[in-house]
């Protein structure tokens, strides 16, 4: 964290759809200049002035220009602030610059990334520099991957409560969602396909649950590429697109609390397969909106996610915890939980050391709590 800033959090991106989400949800939940200090940022000012004013921030919230193809503007947004929160993706077009500047800087840095190979590269590429700096690097602070990571730190705090100890496995499973992936989402399935393409050894990375873990591999998970019947579920389940994103952070967050849930630890997440509840997201990566389009506010208003975490342990015993959230995902869940997660990082966990975090591993109960309390979600104990 850098702590003489003058911003606490600058969003770069604020003129793109979820980047846009994201500064309302602060501009009405926190004002400007109070509590927490923020500013908009992006490539022009006439856009910024605009979307300040359709959402309604106060006139003098602090407009930012800067571009990613102008590396003298992104340092000057970087020392400017604590935390960088970026919605500006495919990260692997725009965000490697950013990345390496906010790690020399010693400034933190948020984003919404579900780029494994983009993130497996940053891993090897600034880890060293931003824990040296003091910066704290946080992928996947959105849908993908938090309700799913702290659905599994949920699960083994519950099974520590009731059964003594953590588990060795967790089950993911989807039972029910209304909402369709982002169009930043589709943009980065296809700049992941493009980049296989040019170099196709990125797809054993690609299907390897460890590839966020350097140095660490632990035992074969779950395929989760076919129907099956689950009896913990009594039904059906099957495929569930964002379990290759997903997956490889809950490892990473393993990996973090060192090996808190165990090295033999075996997670999968599938979907609950019901003609009647639409639960998985089109397979196809370049369906939905194109960037910096979305649905209508009655449609993220309208849309949820719920999610349930099976815990096993070596006995046979169960704890099942369920996640859920009050909007859409990839649009309305997604900007409020980047924002309070950006939120919790920098008022609520500043002991954090730098380095290259999960959000789950770095923030954990304190998250939690603040995604309850702020976001919409809600963490129950089921059984």
């Amino acid at each position: 964290m850098n702590p003489a800033a003058e911003f606490d959090i600058i969003v770069y991106g604020a003129t793109g759809f979820t980047g846009r989400l994201v500064a309302e949800h602060l501009a009405k939940q926190y004002g400007v200049g109070g509590q927490v200090k923020w500013a908009m940022a992006g490539r022009s000012l006439e856009k910024l002035q605009a979307v300040r004013d359709e959402i309604g921030a106060p006139k003098d919230t602090p407009l930012i220009v800067a571009d990613a193809g102008d590396p003298a503007s992104v340092k000057a947004m970087v020392e400017a602030t604590k935390a960088v929160l970026t919605t500006v993706g495919p990260y692997q077009l725009y965000g490697s610059d950013l990345v390496a500047a906010c790690a020399a800087a010693g400034t933190d840095y948020l984003d919404l990334s579900g780029e494994p190979n983009w993130m497996a590269e940053m891993i090897g590429a600034h880890e060293a520099a931003a824990k040296k700096s003091g910066a704290r690097i946080v992928f996947s602070c959105g849908f993908d991957s938090i309700p799913f990571e702290l659905g599994v730190f949920f699960a083994q705090e519950t099974a520590k409560a009731k059964l003594g100890g953590v588990v060795p496995r967790v089950k993911g499973r989807m039972r029910a969602m209304r909402g369709g992936l982002s169009g930043g989402t589709a943009a980065s399935g296809r700049a992941t396909m493009a980049a296989i393409q040019k170099n196709p050894g990125l797809m054993a990375l690609m299907v390897d649950p460890f590839a966020l873990t350097p140095g660490f591999k632990g035992p074969e998970q779950p395929r989760g590429d076919k129907v099956e019947h689950d009896p913990d579920m009594n039904a059906d389940v099957g495929p569930f697109m964002m379990a290759a994103i997903n997956t490889k952070n809950v490892h990473r967050s393993n990996l973090l609390l060192g090996h808190a849930y165990g090295t033999d630890f075996v997670y999968d997440e599938m979907s609950v397969v019901d003609p009647n509840t639409p639960a998985s997201f089109a397979a196809d990566a370049g369906a939905g909106p194109q960037p910096g389009e979305g649905p209508s506010k009655e449609d993220r208003e309208a849309g949820f996610y719920d999610v349930v975490f099976i815990g096993i342990a070596k006995d046979g015993r169960k704890v099942r915890v369920a996640v859920k959230g009050d909007k859409d995902p990839g649009y309305g869940s997604t900007s409020k939980i980047i924002a309070e997660t950006a939120i919790c990082l920098i008022k609520e966990t500043p002991e954090v050391p730098g380095g290259i975090w999960t959000p789950g591993a770095a923030m954990g109960d304190k998250l939690v709590k603040r995604l309850h309390d702020k976001a919409g979600l809600t963490f129950e104990v089921e059984a």
